[in-house]
């Protein structure tokens, strides 16, 4: 064999290994790369439905304060309904008892 040959083939595998290496070293990078571009894409994604899981329970708060004020309106309107009664009640007592009287006397 010829010397000359043996140290081209030598050199063509050095560079064929440096060829592979930079192929090797771009396919690490392009992996990395991914990995950095997916993990951001999960954050986004993880950031997206924690903020609407938040705005589903702010939801579910101001219903409940709705329902708490409704609770109170109506409890007020018993209230006043139950007051207004007393007071019919109060005045017309004395009256009722008359009309009573009258009819059970008056036979």
């Amino acid at each position: 064999m010829n010397p000359g040959s043996n140290s081209q083939g030598i050199q063509a595998l050095f560079e064929a290994e440096k060829e592979a290496s930079k192929i090797v070293e771009q396919a690490r990078k392009y992996r990395v790369e991914k990995l950095k571009e997916a993990r951001l894409e999960a954050n986004k994604e993880v950031e997206r439905l924690q903020e609407e899981k938040n705005n589903q329970i702010k939801q579910v708060q101001l219903s409940s304060s709705e329902l708490t004020k409704l609770e109170n309106d109506m409890q007020n309107e018993v209230e006043s309904k139950i007051k207004n009664i007393d007071e019919l009640y109060n005045t017309n007592k004395s009256k009722a008892i008359e009309l009573v009287l009258k009819a059970t006397t008056d036979f």
